[in-house]
């Protein structure tokens, strides 16, 4: 992979990292509940997700996905199926007030933040097509191929490892100005709202044809 092409991928993974999605709300929503330092795991488990998807790509499991009507329903499914979930959840926890830079944020436990992360990015066959049709416009064929997926997938990884630091930042200094608990329950009925819709907009997702 040449210089120029390695930065024309960079600079379109920060349009790709920041774009609104699933990665997102779940990064601002983990903000907003458990504060920058605990929230941040979840975007190891988005980051997971993501390298995942990528190593799909990789191997050619997205190509099965890209032309398998049955494998592709399968996935998109589980994903709407959880996002919804996560969103019911969210819209119906209660509004304690939560704590962000002292104490014990919540009960939540770091691998469970990041097992929710792994899933939201990982369950999302978007991605997989996305990354298929995006990825080999920078490969070269004619050069070895490890390399310039290793290059691809790690700068992927670390404009996303920013974005969502971003994100859950952002959400975690909002969450400072919100200490009723009318104004936490209204913030997660928001973020369960936006999971809700997230998982209806995977649900109308169509492959190109």
């Amino acid at each position: 992979m040449t210089v120029s092409t390695w930065l024309t991928f960079f600079l379109a993974s920060w349009a790709i990292s920041f774009s609104p999605g699933a990665g997102a709300i779940s990064a601002m929503s983990s903000g907003l509940k458990y504060g920058f330092a605990r929230g941040y795991w979840n975007t190891v488990g988005l980051i997971s997700g993501i390298l995942f998807q990528f190593v799909v790509v990789g191997v050619g499991l997205g190509a099965v996905l890209a032309t398998s009507e049955l494998a592709f329903a399968c996935v998109k499914y589980l994903g709407v199926a959880y996002l919804i979930y996560l969103g019911w959840r969210q819209f119906r926890t209660d509004a304690a007030p939560v704590a962000v830079d002292t104490g014990n944020p919540a009960h939540v436990s770091v691998r469970a933040l990041v097992l929710r992360g792994f899933l939201v990015n990982a369950s999302n066959p978007k991605g997989t097509v996305f990354l298929l049709a995006v990825v080999p416009q920078f490969i070269d064929p004619a050069h070895a191929l490890t390399p310039q997926y290793a290059a691809i997938g790690g700068t992927l990884a670390f404009t996303d490892l920013v974005a969502m630091a971003v994100y859950t930042l952002l959400a975690a200094r909002v969450l400072r100005l919100l200490r009723s608990p009318r104004h936490i329950r209204w913030m997660n009925r928001v973020f369960g709202s936006l999971f809700i819709a997230a998982g209806l907009f995977l649900a109308t997702f169509r492959r190109a044809n």
